[in-house]
C-alpha cells in the first residue's frame, strides 16, 4: 500500500488552474492525495467557466473557494508533502516558508482566464487546461512516491510539469 500525501497547488489568483488541479488530485488520486489550492493574491472567487468545465467533465465543485496561501502557513494548517505551482508568476514569487519540508515543483500552464476571443475559444482554453492537468495528475498518481528518495521524487514531479 502506498502512502497518503498532502498536496498544495498554487497560482496567483487561485481562480482556475490551481482550483482545477485541487479537484483533479482529490478525484483522480485514488485516495492517495488530499489536495488544496491557494493563491498569492487570490481573486476571491472561482472563475465560473472553470466551475462549468469541471462540472461538465463530471467533477464535483461544491465548496471550492479562492483563498490565500497564508491559510497554509498558519499554526494548525496541514503539513504539505508536495507544493506545486501551476502559473509562472507564482513560481517566481517568494513563497512562504512551508511547514515541514515539502517537495516543490513547477507545472507552468497558460492562464485560461486570460484567454480572449469568442465564448467557444475561451471555453476551449479552460478545457485544454483541464486536460493538461488531468494528464499530469495521472502521472503524479502513478509515481511510487514512498519508494523514491527526496531528490529523485523532486526531479520526477518537476519532469511531469515539463512533459
Amino acid at each position: 500500500m502506498q502512502g497518503h500525501y498532502n498536496v498544495l497547488f498554487l497560482c496567483t489568483g487561485n481562480s482556475a488552474r490551481s482550483i482545477m488541479a485541487e479537484v483533479l488530485a482529490n478525484e483522480l488520486g485514488h485516495g492517495r492525495f488530499t489536495a488544496w489550492s491557494a493563491g498569492s493574491r487570490p481573486r476571491g472567487q472561482v472563475d465560473p467557466i472553470a466551475l462549468q468545465v469541471l462540472r461538465e467533465a463530471g467533477f464535483p465543485t461544491d465548496g471550492l473557494r479562492s483563498k490565500s496561501w497564508d491559510e497554509f502557513v498558519r499554526p494548525g494548517a496541514p503539513e504539505m508533502d508536495l507544493v506545486i505551482t501551476v502559473c509562472d508568476r507564482a513560481a517566481g514569487e517568494a513563497c512562504p516558508a512551508w511547514p515541514g519540508q515539502p517537495v516543490i515543483a513547477h507545472w507552468g500552464l497558460p492562464d485560461p482566464v486570460a484567454a480572449t476571443g469568442s465564448d467557444e475559444a475561451v471555453r476551449k482554453a479552460f478545457a485544454q487546461t483541464l486536460l493538461a492537468l488531468q494528464q499530469r495528475i495521472h502521472l503524479l498518481a502513478a509515481l511510487r512516491i514512498d519508494a523514491l528518495d527526496r531528490l529523485v521524487l523532486e526531479r520526477r514531479v518537476r519532469e511531469i510539469g515539463r512533459g
